[in-house]
């Protein structure tokens, strides 16, 4: 029984364990594909020392397929979301200043209600007004504010500009070249579909890891990601006896790959995985993540890592994998009710309103609505909420895709940049299906979004 059980008795596998030598000097190594995502958001030093590292354990490293499709679609985004975050960082930084000035004023204008009702001192509430006016505090921030401007302003992207990774990918071959001929073939699309079926008509519905918390995220083959993954490396594992051990990496520690830490013990990977290895492979299973994955190459392949590599290594590793809603996965996921319809009201529109003979485009108009409310500060966002990447209008020379519509496919004084701008597919034919108040009120909102961007 103790044997039969031991994955679910024991606890999460200490770094010290005799067995965990083993693993880096003889298992097959697994990387997930948020660790070569990774790779993109490392400084050029620390990328050089951690492909270093990797080359370690070259000859036992196997690329699934899931896992290269993924990072081969994966790494644009990431690039571009680097790129943006610095370019909205000033925008934002203004901002949060503008919040910081009025959240002074109104704990000044809180006190001098205090001072008014209990005291009758209108005396020493005109001098709090005097003191700590809008202009004085603006002054007090000043210093602060052009030091944090002058940093921001300062980042470089480094050597992963998006406007020459195509030309220039510092990445993508030198990741092709550590993996060599160590890849996955393409499963047959009809073993697909039947993983895919599996993962979501029985093992998501009964939260089988991994991947369970991504069931009705996307598209079902989008949501079953992380079980195609598992399913590849088991009957890879599988079909060499000698593959007795997995190593596999990964920075995703969410529910569906950990198990919910308990009373008296800490967070581990969920003990079904290795049971289900060592039941389908005849082999053992360790789950690791970047840092201790980083620091057992150093250990013991002796690997030159710097401390502060393994400082950005335990900062990518930290960070959460942020969800990014954009028109595609828009037009497949529902946003939350509570979500949607605060968004609504913030805009100024009412549910019963929207476009109810368009259903498709529904999902696209409400997950829009989420992220301007939230971008202009309409309202404040919830906790957790996804951020919403996702433009109506458009200022450029050429339409950011041959679908786009030309401005003057808005109503001519309704929409105030006819000749410069380019229209959303989506947004043109909502608006157009809107009545006037409704519609006019989505076309400020896209105004005043394409203003924000222009003045970032």
């Amino acid at each position: 029984m103790i044997k039969q059980y031991r994955d679910w008795l024991q606890g999460s596998p200490p770094e010290d364990s005799p067995e965990r030598p083993d693993f880096f000097m003889h298992g097959t190594v697994v990387l997930d594909t948020n660790v070569l995502l990774s790779l993109y958001e490392y400084t050029p030093v620390a990328r050089e020392q951690v492909l270093n590292a990797l080359n370690s354990v070259q000859n036992r490293l196997w690329l699934p397929h899931q896992v290269g499709l993924e990072f081969v679609r994966g790494r644009h985004r990431v690039i571009a979301e680097r790129a943006k975050a610095l370019k909205d960082a000033p925008g934002l930084l203004n901002r949060r200043l503008g919040e910081a000035n009025k959240a002074i004023i109104g704990a000044r204008e809180f006190v001098q209600e205090l001072v008014i009702k209990y005291a009758r001192d209108t005396e020493a509430s005109e001098s709090l007004a005097d003191k700590i006016s809008s202009q004085a505090v603006d002054s007090l921030l000043s210093d602060w504010k052009k030091e944090l401007i002058d940093l921001v302003k300062g980042l470089k992207d480094h050597d992963l500009a998006p406007a020459s990774v195509e030309a220039h990918d510092p990445v993508l071959p030198q990741v092709a070249k550590l993996f060599g001929s160590n890849i996955a073939e393409p499963p047959d699309p009809a073993e697909i579909q039947r993983r895919v079926d599996e993962a979501s008509s029985y093992r998501f519905p009964n939260q089988i890891p991994p991947g369970f918390s991504d069931a009705g995220k996307g598209t079902p083959l989008s949501a079953a990601g992380d079980f195609l993954l598992w399913e590849e490396v088991i009957r890879f594992i599988a079909s060499s006896p000698e593959r007795n051990r997995l190593l596999f990496v990964s920075r995703d520690t969410k529910e569906d790959w950990y198990e919910p830490e308990e009373l008296g013990r800490g967070r581990r990977p969920w003990p079904s995985l290795a049971s289900e290895l060592r039941m389908r492979a005849g082999a053992e299973l360790r789950i690791e993540t970047p840092g201790q994955f980083y620091r057992g190459v150093n250990r013991f392949l002796h690997a030159e890592i710097a401390d502060e590599t393994y400082e950005e290594i335990d900062r990518a590793s930290e960070a959460t994998d942020e969800i990014i809603i954009t028109e595609r996965e828009a037009g497949h996921t529902e946003p939350p009710t509570e979500l949607a319809l605060t968004a609504q009201r913030a805009a100024g529109l009412h549910s019963a309103s929207l476009p109810r003979d368009l259903p498709l485009l529904l999902p696209i108009l409400n997950w829009w609505l989420i992220g301007v409310t939230a971008q202009l500060g309409r309202r404040p966002p919830f906790d957790d909420e996804p951020r919403v990447s996702m433009d109506a209008a458009t200022r450029s020379a050429a339409p950011p895709d041959p679908a786009w519509l030309p401005g003057n496919c808005l109503r001519l004084g309704e929409w105030p940049y006819q000749s410069s701008s380019w229209i959303a597919p989506w947004f043109a034919q909502i608006v157009n299906n809107m009545p006037p108040n409704d519609r006019k009120i989505l076309q400020r909102l896209a105004a005043q979004q394409l203003d924000l961007k222009i003045s970032d």
